[in-house]
């Protein structure tokens, strides 16, 4: 945007405009010092106007090789502390870095602490720390020092590269940010450290994720709540790199900020955690309106004082129901199309309250739906679990480097970007799949009565003659409503950067004659190290249900023999088969017999 002209012709405006400003911060901001172990340390400090007294208290601690004021304007946070009325310090380390291993610095920091009180009465049990990169490490380095001294930590794009401690003497909230461009600290790293926190906190080993999360380049990551309800959160800020993010209207210091107010080291508001689901639900409803199960909350309701009084359940703002005595179980029905707020509320009987939340996102869908668009390597995608008769996995998983997961191909031609693989390593029976839907996945699918259409296409992995694959749509309790069998045309020798086409789109039609939940799976052949790989998979409706005149009809009326390459045979000695049953109105499954 150009400057208008008169801004532009007058030159001394924007210096009158630019004293002003400074003016106006030095009001609320000074630079101040401090002697810690008789050595004289300096800060700055910002306080918004009209504090009052029992406010908290955020430190925020630079990068290797910058200062306080350079923290100061990147974490930008002066508006969110005005609105909400707490005091920032920027403190400068010694030769602008931290002590990440001894106590020098954790000193400092506590001094500050009572500095901070007495200059501003801050509240002590209200002290939260964070830090960019390197005071990233250090915010780290004092979770295993002076948990009871701050309330919650929020390190951004720093952590122990070394490896983890987890000694604090308390569970620890925490909301570490990072940019997954991030080319001085890894963000690779970030998983194994969180995971060692997530253990030591106590929370559920599995993360709620909220993708996007405000603005499409973040992904929000929640583990819990824990012990003594403390969460752990990783916002991961697609495509950034080493420096404090604040853009398409998010800003870092917020988010830090609608964190750690939660929490504060003298809490007596009840805990309340909600255990089943374990998630936030996509729920795909195809064929008709919305339409579905049930769905049981569980919740688990402890009181820091007294007891628990009651455990009140909301969508968004409207009450569906209450529960006095545990357990604190409640059935929540007949959600409509569109997104929901389900809330549990657990009041004690000081009329203290506390609260757990997950999301339900109802859609119908009309035509056709791609179910396998994948886009991160390295993954199961949410939705998704699969199996390679070893190791089972449940999406979303990230930083995945062998087994089943998703490739992403860059061979000059290939037929499709990404593709989920799978395989079955041992060659037990129906255990080597990628299944859309299962019941142990954020997603469920319902179907209404139709005539409908799975196309997909397959290749193998690293199969030179050629591995079968089945397609199945299943209930979600595992029974096969139809399944077909296709041998792939590709094998892409298992190497992401080779070149493929002529992969085939295999199609499957088949009728659903009770509306119901369903799965969708794709199992590799039932032999060792058989392989498939989904590149592009989707449902379509076509009309109403063909229909099966009498059960004559769908009596096998013969039987065909494949081999696992897929090719036509007459079986002449016992081993393992492809036999396809073909009905009298056409109809066709097959499965893998043993003669």
């Amino acid at each position: 945007m150009k400057p208008t002209s008169k801004l532009k012709a007058s030159p001394s405006w924007g210096k009158m405009v630019g004293a002003f400003l400074l003016f106006l911060f030095a009001l609320t901001t000074s630079a101040e010092d401090i002697t810690v172990d008789n050595i004289k340390r300096n800060y700055i400090v910002y306080a918004p106007k009209n504090l009052g007294t029992g406010r908290p208290l955020l430190i925020s601690c630079h990068g290797m090789n910058q200062d306080a004021a350079y923290q100061r304007n990147m974490l930008s946070i002066e508006s969110v502390a005005d609105t909400a009325k707490f005091v920032t310090v920027f403190p400068n380390g010694i030769d602008k870095s931290w002590d990440i291993s001894g106590d020098q610095d954790i000193r400092y920091i506590l001094a500050l602490i009572d500095e901070m009180e007495n200059k501003y009465s801050i509240d002590r049990n209200r002290v939260y720390l964070s830090g960019f990169s390197m005071g990233g490490m250090f915010t780290y380095h004092a979770m295993t020092r002076i948990a009871d001294k701050i309330a919650a930590f929020a390190p951004i794009s720093g952590y122990p590269m070394w490896g983890g401690s987890y000694t604090s003497s308390r569970p620890v909230p925490i909301i570490h940010t990072h940019g997954t461009s991030d080319d001085v600290v890894d963000f690779g790293g970030v998983a194994s450290v969180l995971a060692g926190w997530v253990k030591r906190n106590g929370c559920p080993t599995q993360a709620k994720v909220q993708k996007p999360y405000r603005a499409s380049h973040i992904t929000r990551h929640t583990w819990g709540p824990g012990e003594e309800g403390v969460e752990v959160v990783l916002m991961e800020m697609a495509d950034k790199g080493h420096w404090i993010s604040n853009d398409n209207g998010v800003k870092t210091g917020e988010e830090i900020w609608k964190f750690c107010k939660r929490y504060s080291l003298n809490m007596k508001e009840p805990i309340v955690r909600i255990t089943s689901p374990k998630n936030d639900l996509r729920i795909l409803t195809f064929g008709g309106s919305t339409t579905i199960n049930p769905i049981q909350v569980d919740v688990t309701a402890t009181p820091r004082e007294g007891k628990i009084a009651k455990v009140s359940f909301y969508d968004g703002s409207k009450l569906l129901g209450e529960v006095t005595e545990a357990p604190y179980t409640f059935s929540v029905e007949s959600l409509t199309k569109g997104k929901h707020t389900i809330q549990a509320v657990a009041t004690d009987d000081a009329g203290r309250t506390a609260s757990s939340e997950f999301f339900v996102t109802a859609n119908e869908l009309s035509s056709n739906y791609v179910f396998s668009l994948f886009k991160e390597a390295g993954t199961v995608p949410e939705g998704w679990a699969t199996s390679d008769s070893q190791d089972e996995r449940v999406g979303y998983e990230s930083g995945l480097t062998t087994g089943c997961r998703v490739f992403q191909f860059t061979g000059a031609q290939h037929d499709f970007d990404y593709g989920l693989y799978a395989r079955n390593m041992r060659g037990t029976p129906k255990k080597g799949y990628a299944r859309f839907a299962d019941n142990r996945t954020t997603t469920m699918l319902y179907l209404h009565p139709g005539n409908y259409q799975i196309l997909a296409r397959m290749a193998n992995w690293n199969r030179p003659n050629l591995s079968p694959a089945t397609i199945a749509l299943e209930t979600i309790d595992g029974q096969t409503i139809h399944a077909e069998t296709f041998t792939p045309a590709v094998n892409i020798a298992c190497n992401t950067a080779n070149s493929f086409t002529g992969v085939n789109t295999d199609e499957m039609t088949f009728d659903v004659n009770e509306f119901g939940q369903y799965a969708i799976t794709f199992y590799t052949a039932d032999v060792a190290w058989a392989d498939l790989i989904v590149g592009r998979a989707s449902i379509r409706r076509l009309g109403e249900p063909a229909g099966i005149s009498t059960p004559e009809a769908d009596t096998p009326v013969r039987y065909e023999y494949y081999n696992l390459q897929g090719q036509h045979v007459t079986p002449s000695s016992s081993g393992l088969y492809i036999q396809k049953a073909v009905s009298a109105n056409g109809k066709s499954h097959s499965r893998v017999i043993l003669r």
